[in-house]
């Protein structure tokens, strides 16, 4: 008798595989810097297209030579500061302690959070604290997307306790631009929603092999339920149909070709599918990243960089419009 060999369907990476509970991603971890400035941004995905770049890798066959390089544009407008939040360590983990607001909020953050009437307390008010994060919101209003509510989330500080003070109380009520966060040629990790699929069955879902066409009954279900069935239900390991995309995923070590501020640089007479036409600076990233057009993409400073790419971003002899 051969070796019968029957590898489980589907990945156990990821599990339970369920629907994110929002549209945009929430971050678990930060890279270690030293330096006092913010670890990550945020932009709306626009689309994708190609470029040729000269490969400036030193280990290729290629080096030196125009290739082909698939694109993802992303555009950036800037992020204002809500709050900065000081954060306590406890036997129960990191818990927050204090939000200071600004006082020159916008308009349109009433309809995300509930807007307070006065700002009473203050950063000098607050004496014990462990690490500081800053509260921001997207202005979707400046690009052409059709929403006003904007997304509200927190960016972690580097830099030692002081440092994260002095740079949050600079910050507080202003906006930050991407240049001040992020530079070309920089590795980044996307953290993005994946686009939605809806009900899926178990072929699709998690690959499973169809069965024979001798089958008295159903030809894309996955048969056995498994040996067990004292326990009074399915297993989670037996591949069953369910609903499928939306999940929350983190693409490690992608490189910023380009950080563009002139828009018609990019942009085409027709516009991007099912986008429009972009508005505010933008990120060229290298390859694909997860989501449709028009979700948010959350962008952080890269937790493990990948030595072998270039510090340095390829130059672009020609990007396709």
């Amino acid at each position: 008798m051969p070796n019968i060999r029957n590898p489980r369907s589907g990945s156990m990476q990821f599990w339970p595989r369920k629907r994110a509970k929002r549209a945009y991603a929430r971050v678990r971890s930060w890279a270690n810097v030293k330096d006092a400035k913010l670890l990550g941004f945020a932009g709306y995905k626009v689309g994708m297209t190609h470029a040729i770049i000269i490969d400036n890798k030193t280990k290729t066959k290629t080096k030196g030579q125009e290739i082909s390089c698939p694109i993802t544009v992303i555009e950036t407008p800037p992020l204002k500061v809500a709050s900065i939040r000081f954060y306590k360590n406890t036997i129960d983990g990191i818990k927050i302690v204090s939000d200071v607001l600004s006082d020159n909020l916008d308009k349109e953050l009433s309809k995300k959070i509930i807007m307070p009437k006065t700002v009473t307390k203050k950063v000098e008010d607050v004496k014990d604290f462990d690490d500081i994060k800053l509260l921001v919101y997207t202005q979707p209003k400046l690009t052409g997307i059709g929403k006003k509510k904007p997304e509200v989330f927190e960016i972690a500080i580097g830099g030692k306790k002081e440092d994260k003070l002095k740079f949050a109380q600079e910050k507080l009520g202003k906006e930050i631009a991407i240049t001040d966060v992020f530079a070309s040629g920089q590795q980044v990790d996307i953290h993005a929603i994946t686009k939605g699929k809806g009900f899926q069955g178990p072929v699709r879902r998690f690959g499973i092999s169809l069965r024979s066409h001798k089958s008295e009954k159903s030809i894309r279900n996955p048969g056995s339920l498994g040996g067990w069935s004292a326990q009074g239900h399915v297993m989670y390991r037996v591949a069953h149909a369910g609903k499928m995309g939306f999940h929350q995923r983190v693409d490690y070590n992608k490189q910023i070709i380009l950080i563009g501020n002139k828009p018609e640089e990019v942009n085409n007479d027709s516009g991007f599918i099912r986008y429009g036409n972009v508005k505010n600076p933008y990120l060229l990233i290298k390859g694909s990243i997860a989501g449709p057009a028009k979700r948010i993409i959350r962008i952080n400073t890269a937790t493990r960089p990948n030595d072998k790419i270039p510090t340095e971003a390829p130059r672009i002899s020609y990007l396709s419009k």
